[in-house]
C-alpha cells in the first residue's frame, strides 16, 4: 500500500459511518474553563527559520507543547479539561473536593493517563490507569507520582482499553477514553474539545495563516481537533496532512476503505501514536477536514528527533511525527509556503 493518500471524501465525509458526530469547534468554551485553572498557561509557537531555509519555504512554525501545564504534553488539555467540565457541573464551593468519591479509569500510552491522573487529583477524584506492557516503565512511575493507581494489561493499547472498559463496568467507575466508539462518544468528544485550546493559541500567535498543516495522529484526537479549528478559522486554504506510523495506519486505511476499520502491525517506537483503531468521531472529522493522509517509518521519526534536538527541541518519535512528514515526505511546497506543525510531547527521560 502507498504511504500517501489523497482524501477522496474531503468536505463530504465518509460514505459509511457508525455515527454522524463531528469534533467540537467551540474553542471559546474551552478557554473559559481553562481560565479558572492556575496551572494553565499558553505554550510557545516557535519560528524555525533554519528549517524554513532548508525546505526553501517562507515560514516553518512549531507549536511547542512540551511544557503544557507542567505535564510535558498536549494531553494536559484533554482529560484534565473533561474532568474539570464534570467538576463545574457540580457547582462546587470547594473545587478540590468537587469529585470526591468518583473514580476515573482509562487506558493510555502514557500522556493521556497523566492528564487523567492530574485532573482527578486536582478535583478530589481517584484515577486508575491501564497500561499495555509495551509502554515504557517510566510512564508508569510518572503516573503513580501524580497519585494514580497503575494497572498493566495486554500487549497493545487496544488490549489495555478493553481491560479499562471491563473495570469500569465491574466497579461503576467513569471510563474516560481519549478515543470514541459506538456507545462511548461523550467522554472522548470532550477530551478532543480540550485540544482546541492548542489550535486557538497557535492562531493568535502565528503572523500569517498557514498554507500547510502537518498533524500527527494516534487515535486521531489531536489531528481532528486542530483540523476542525483550522477549517473554522482559515477555511479551505490550508492543506492539512495527517501523519501516522506505518505500523499503525488506522486512519489512512479507514479512509482507503471508506469506513472505520481495525488495522494490525508491529509495535512502533512512536508509542503514543501506536493505535491500531481510530477514534470514530476523529475519523468522521478528518474525513471532512483533512486533505492528505501519510505514514512515516520508524527511521524517519528517529531522524527527525535528531534533527530537532540539534535545533534545541528535544522530543520523541511520537512527538515529532508531524514535523517528520513536513521535512522528509517532500510535499509540494512553494517558496511562499507557511508551515504549521506541533511537537506534542517532551523527551521520555525527563
Amino acid at each position: 500500500m502507498t504511504d500517501t493518500l489523497a482524501n477522496p471524501f474531503r468536505s463530504q465525509g465518509l460514505p459509511t459511518r457508525q455515527s454522524d458526530t463531528l469534533p467540537s469547534r467551540d474553542a471559546a468554551a474551552v478557554a473559559k474553563l481553562l481560565a479558572l485553572c492556575p496551572a494553565h498557561a499558553e505554550t510557545p509557537l516557535r519560528d524555525m527559520a533554519a528549517l524554513a531555509a532548508t525546505l526553501g519555504v517562507a515560514r516553518f512554525h512549531i507549536k511547542d507543547e512540551r511544557s503544557r501545564m507542567g505535564l510535558g504534553s498536549f494531553k494536559a488539555l484533554g482529560a484534565a479539561y473533561a474532568i474539570a467540565h464534570d467538576a463545574a457541573r457540580t457547582a462546587p464551593s470547594d473545587w478540590s473536593k468537587a469529585l470526591t468519591g468518583r473514580t476515573y479509569v482509562t487506558a493510555s500510552a502514557g500522556n493521556h493517563g497523566m492528564s487523567v491522573a492530574a485532573g482527578a487529583r486536582i478535583f478530589g477524584a481517584k484515577a486508575v490507569i491501564y497500561l499495555a506492557h509495551t509502554v515504557p516503565a517510566a510512564f508508569g512511575a510518572r503516573l503513580e507520582a501524580q497519585g494514580a493507581e497503575v494497572a498493566w494489561a495486554g500487549d497493545d493499547y487496544e488490549a489495555s482499553m478493553a481491560a479499562a472498559e471491563a473495570a469500569a463496568e465491574a466497579n461503576g467507575w467513569t471510563l474516560l477514553s481519549d478515543s470514541t466508539w459506538m456507545g462511548n462518544e461523550a467522554s472522548g468528544y470532550r477530551v478532543m474539545e480540550g485540544y482546541l485550546q492548542m489550535a486557538s493559541e497557535a492562531a493568535t500567535q502565528i503572523p500569517a495563516p498557514p498554507t500547510h498543516i502537518f498533524l500527527q495522529a494516534g487515535v486521531g484526537g489531536l489531528a481532528a481537533a486542530v483540523a476542525a479549528f483550522a477549517r473554522a478559522t482559515w477555511g479551505d486554504a490550508p492543506q492539512i496532512t495527517v501523519v501516522e506510523p506505518k505500523a499503525a495506519p488506522a486512519l489512512i486505511e479507514s479512509i482507503r476503505a471508506g469506513q472505520l476499520v481495525d488495522t494490525t502491525g508491529p509495535v512502533s517506537d512512536m508509542g503514543r501514536l501506536d493505535c491500531k483503531t481510530a477514534s470514530m468521531v476523529a475519523l468522521n472529522g478528518l474525513a471532512v477536514d483533512a486533505d492528505t493522509f501519510v505514514t512515516i517509518s520508524e527511521e524517519e521519526a528517529r531522524e527527525t528527533v535528531a534533527t530537532l534536538t540539534a535545533h534545541g527541541i528535544a522530543s520523541t518519535p511520537s512527538g515529532v511525527a508531524g514535523v517528520a512528514a513536513a521535512l522528509l515526505k517532500r510535499p509540494q511546497l512553494g517558496p511562499d509556503a507557511r508551515i504549521l506543525t506541533i511537537v506534542s510531547e517532551g523527551p521520555e527521560d525527563v
